[in-house]
């Protein structure tokens, strides 16, 4: 069953597309109800299946996940959506306290995540944050717009928002993947703590402690590797202590 809760006529412009998918009627009812008093346009879904019948995705600006859903296994829904749609940001959600869960979930592609039970204007912060950087994106994706860079042999062109590898192929990357390595690439050969990162990529009240960095961190070291001949751990170091390291000379062109 499809939820669809549509802007009031004559209102302020829509503050972002939102998707949640959530089978416990009240906890939707009530983040549908704070989205929409805060100028959100949403549709809200007890199932993968619902989504995926509206043909939404798409013009989505982020999709908030539950991980517990009966019968499916959120995080191989979020697996799916990522291929399917590898530039969604996704939020997901969680009422397991267990951190290797949140981690396996942003392994999967989670953009972020957020544990249950959640603070509405923590989750309003992150929602805003995840959509702000979409908006940006959109902002500069004109052919020809921003400005390239050269590592390794791969090339990062950030106008198109896209990479390609020693041998010119495309790599995809998610949208939060693609703001790390930029932020990376902006700041070769120098060692950026986790807090540096988290800001330049999440936003100023961002949580501090969290894995998500380290998340991106290693997805990022991972594609490097399986898709040139650049060793991803050699790419981007670990310092102990301090953060990492782009060890690579980067050659704007």
């Amino acid at each position: 069953m499809q939820d669809l809760v549509k802007p009031v006529a004559g209102a302020t412009p829509s503050a972002g597309t939102v998707a949640i998918i959530e089978d416990d009627p009240g906890i939707r009812s009530l983040v549908v109800k704070l989205l929409e008093r805060e100028g959100f346009d949403v549709l809200a879904f007890e199932s993968s299946a619902g989504l995926h019948a509206s043909g939404v995705i798409d013009r989505l600006d982020c999709l908030i996940l539950d991980l517990m859903l009966p019968g499916e296994d959120g995080l191989m829904i979020c697996r799916a959506l990522r291929e399917q749609s590898p530039r969604l940001p996704i939020l997901i959600v969680t009422a397991k306290d267990d951190p290797v869960d949140r981690i396996v979930g942003l392994e999967m592609g989670a953009d972020d995540y957020l544990a249950k039970p959640f603070n509405s204007r923590e989750l309003l912060a992150r929602l805003r944050s995840i959509i702000r950087r979409t908006r940006d994106i959109a902002g500069v994706k004109a052919p020809g717009a921003g400005e390239n860079y050269r590592f390794d042999g791969w090339l990062l062109r950030s106008g198109s928002r896209d990479l390609l590898d020693p041998r010119g192929r495309p790599l995809e990357l998610t949208t939060s993947e693609f703001d790390l390595l930029y932020v990376l690439v902006l700041h070769p050969q120098r060692v950026l703590s986790r807090e540096f990162l988290i800001d330049a990529t999440r936003g100023r009240g961002a949580n501090p402690i969290d894995r998500v960095i380290d998340v991106q961190i290693g997805r990022l070291r991972r594609k490097l590797t399986d898709q040139g001949d650049a060793d991803g751990l050699a790419v981007i170091r670990t310092v102990r202590g301090d953060g990492y390291l782009f060890a690579p000379a980067v050659v704007r062109c």
